[in-house]
C-alpha cells in the first residue's frame, strides 16, 4: 500500500511539473529565440516545453523518484527499439533518409554516407542523423548502432545534424552487408533515466541472492502474469522413489542466479512457466533413473545424461545454489499404459553422453518470421543482441547460434 501511494505521489508531481511547464510556456510568450531546442517557425510556438516532467525525477526524494520511475518504467525498457537503418544517402544511391519519431525528438532521419578517409582496403563510412523537434528541452535520445560485425551507441542533446564515424568495415562481408542492408538503427526508448532504471531492474534477476529470487518472481508477474504461491514448510518434501514410475515427469523452475535470470527472459519469450524439464525412467531391475539434458559433466561440458536418481535429487536439493522449484507430475493411468518403456530406455541409451542441444534451444522458442517476440522485441532486436553477445561471449554464442545454423544450412562454420 505504501509503495502504491508512493507511486500516486510521484505521478502528481509529475503531472503538476507538466502543468507548470505549460503555464509557464503560455505566459512567457516565448518565440523563435526563446525555445531553441523545440520552436517552430515563422513565430508559431510548437508544443517543446522547457524541461520534460521526467528530467525532474532525481531532484525529487529518492523513495517519491524510484516510485515513479517503477509505475513509469520497467525492465523490459533495457530492450532497444528498430527504427531502421542508414543506408547510402541520396547523392550516392537516390534514396530517400529513414525517418522515424524519437522518444526526445520527435523527427529525425539517417542516411549513410561510404567513403575510405583510411586508405583502408574496403574504406569506412559516415552516419548522418538529424534530430529536429524535441519535445522538451532537457531531454535527450539514445541509440544504438549495429551490424553483425561491430555494435555501437550515442546519445543526442541538441537538434541538429550528427556524425558517427566508422573509420573502417572489419571485412569484405562487413562492407558488403552494410552496402546491401545499411547500419541499423535501434532507440533506446525510455531514454537515459528510463534506461538505468531497466538496467536496474535487469542486474538483480541474475543475482544469487533473495533480492534476486523476489527480482526473478515480480518480473514473471509483471509481464506474465504469472504468480508463485509460497507453500507451507517443509519446503522440500520427502518423496518416497518407491513410488516414481517410468514415464513420470519432473518440471524445474529457477528463479535466482545466473540460469534463474536465464529461466525467468526464457520463460517470458516462449509463453513457458518452467525452464527445465527431466524424466524417470526404471531399469529391469528396479531401480530408478532420471533422464535430462544439460548435466555439466566432468570436463565441464553440458551433456545428455542419465543418472541414478539418488545422485540427481540430492544435487538439485543440497548443491544447486539457484534454488529450484521441483514438481513431480506422474503420468495418468491411460498414458502410462501406452508409456513404452523398453523404447524409452534404448532412446536414453543411444543419446546419453550426447551434446546438451543448443542447436535446437533458440528454434524452440523461434519458428515462425516474425510471431514468436512479446513486445518490444523483435527480429532486429534479437539480431543486435546476438552481435552483442558474440562480442562478450563468442564461444557460448558459438553454441547457441553457430551450431543451429549449421544443423539446418548443412555447414561447419566454426567447427
Amino acid at each position: 500500500m505504501a509503495v502504491s501511494k508512493l507511486a500516486a505521489v510521484s505521478l502528481l508531481l509529475l503531472s503538476a511539473a507538466t502543468l507548470a511547464a505549460v503555464l509557464l510556456l503560455r505566459s512567457s510568450g516565448a518565440d523563435d529565440g526563446g525555445a531553441p531546442w523545440g520552436a517552430g517557425s515563422g513565430g508559431i510556438l510548437t508544443t517543446a516545453l522547457p524541461f520534460s516532467p521526467a528530467d525532474v525525477l532525481p531532484l525529487l526524494p529518492r523513495r517519491v523518484a524510484m516510485a515513479a520511475l517503477r509505475a513509469l518504467h520497467g525492465a523490459s525498457d533495457i530492450f532497444p527499439v528498430f527504427v531502421g537503418a542508414a543506408t547510402a544517402g541520396p547523392a550516392q544511391a537516390g534514396t530517400a533518409p529513414v525517418g522515424w519519431k524519437g522518444a526526445c525528438f520527435y523527427e529525425n532521419e539517417a542516411w549513410l554516407v561510404f567513403h575510405n578517409d583510411s586508405g583502408s582496403k574496403y574504406g569506412g563510412g559516415t552516419v548522418h542523423l538529424k534530430t529536429t523537434k524535441a519535445h522538451s528541452w532537457t531531454c535527450m535520445d539514445l541509440y544504438v548502432f549495429a551490424t553483425p560485425y561491430r555494435v555501437t551507441w550515442d546519445y543526442y542533446f541538441l537538434g541538429r545534424e550528427h556524425t558517427l564515424e566508422i573509420k573502417e568495415w572489419e571485412s569484405k562481408a562487413e562492407y558488403d552487408y552494410v552496402k546491401h542492408n545499411g547500419v541499423s538503427i535501434f532507440l533506446m526508448p525510455s531514454g537515459t533515466i528510463g534506461t538505468l532504471r531497466a538496467l536496474w531492474d535487469v542486474f538483480p534477476l541474475f543475482t544469487n541472492t533473495g533480492w534476486g529470487e523476489n527480482a526473478n518472481l515480480a518480473f514473471l508477474k509483471k509481464h506474465m502474469g504469472a504468480t508463485f504461491e509460497e507453500r507451507p514448510k517443509p519446503w522440500v518434501s520427502e518423496l518416497n522413489p518407491d513410488d516414481i514410475q517410468s514415464g513420470d515427469f519432473l518440471v524445474l523452475s529457477k528463479i535466482r542466479g545466473r540460469w534463474g535470470g536465464f529461466e525467468t527472459l526464457e520463460k517470458w519469450v516462449t509463453g513457458a512457466y518452467a525452464g527445465h524439464t527431466a524424466v524417470c525412467l526404471r531399469d529391469s531391475e528396479g531401480k530408478l533413473w532420471v533422464g535430462e539434458s544439460g548435466h555439466e559433466n566432468e570436463e565441464g561440458e553440458d551433456i545428455i545424461a542419465v543418472l541414478p536418481w539418488e545422485e540427481w535429487w540430492e544435487f538439485e536439493t543440497t548443491k544447486d545454489d539457484s534454488n529450484p522449484q521441483i514438481a513431480l507430475l506422474p503420468l495418468r493411468q491411460d498414458l502410462r499404459a501406452k508409456f513404452n518403456e523398453t523404447a524409452a530406455w534404448i532412446y536414453a541409451k543411444k543419446m546419453n553422453g550426447k551434446p546438451y542441444g543448443y542447436h535446437n534451444m533458440i528454434f524452440s522458442w523461434i519458428d515462425t518470421i516474425s510471431n514468436n517476440y512479446p513486445p518490444p522485441l523483435d527480429a532486429h532486436v534479437v539480431a543486435s543482441v546476438m552481435t552483442v553477445w558474440n562480442k562478450l561471449q563468442p564461444d557460448y554464442a558459438a553454441s547457441m547460434w553457430t551450431e543451429a545454423l549449421n544443423k539446418r544450412l548443412g555447414t561447419k562454420v566454426g567447427l
